[in-house]
């Protein structure tokens, strides 16, 4: 049984083709509302993938007319906290534990971010109460060469009960 982000994206999957990438963006938008001020945009989500893309326009970029560290650094989080949090039950909390990005080159264009978890990673998830693991991300931009080297370390807690 999926969580609630899971039955979300399940009834979105049932929507015409063309539409999903608006209703994929507005509801992680809608959840986390920072990630709505780069511009982002989900073109594709299932339990195991997620494809996030951003566009190199004025308001994200850097003093050289590249997307900005932190945007660039924003799109690796998004990518690895959705394909993380989709498999995560609703009674774990999810929590950034860690990020490494190392800059190879200059960006060019905008990027795409590809993040992908394996069968054994959410095998883990479902099996402990909490734990932590390495969520894979590749960012790659218009040339279609990778610029940065991602590395994002997810964890996972119970969520604690309000009083």
């Amino acid at each position: 049984m999926g969580n609630r982000l899971s039955k979300m994206v399940g009834k979105i999957n049932c929507a015409p083709k063309f539409m999903r990438p608006w209703l994929y963006t507005k509801l992680f938008c809608s959840q986390v509302k920072y990630a709505n001020t780069t511009g982002i945009r989900i073109t594709k989500l299932d339990k195991d993938q997620v494809e996030i893309e951003l566009a190199n326009k004025k308001k994200i970029q850097n003093h050289i007319g590249g997307v900005h560290a932190i945007a660039a650094a924003l799109l690796a989080e998004s990518a690895t906290g959705i394909v993380f949090g989709i498999n995560l039950p609703d009674s774990q909390l999810p929590l950034l534990k860690s990020m490494k990005i190392d800059f190879l080159r200059r960006m060019e264009g905008g990027l795409k971010a590809t993040a992908s978890i394996s069968t054994e990673q959410v095998q883990q998830i479902k099996g402990q109460d909490k734990g932590d693991l390495m969520i894979e991300v590749q960012i790659t931009d218009e040339s279609g060469e990778e610029p940065i080297a991602c590395f994002m370390n997810w964890a996972w807690v119970t969520k604690r009960t309000k009083t």
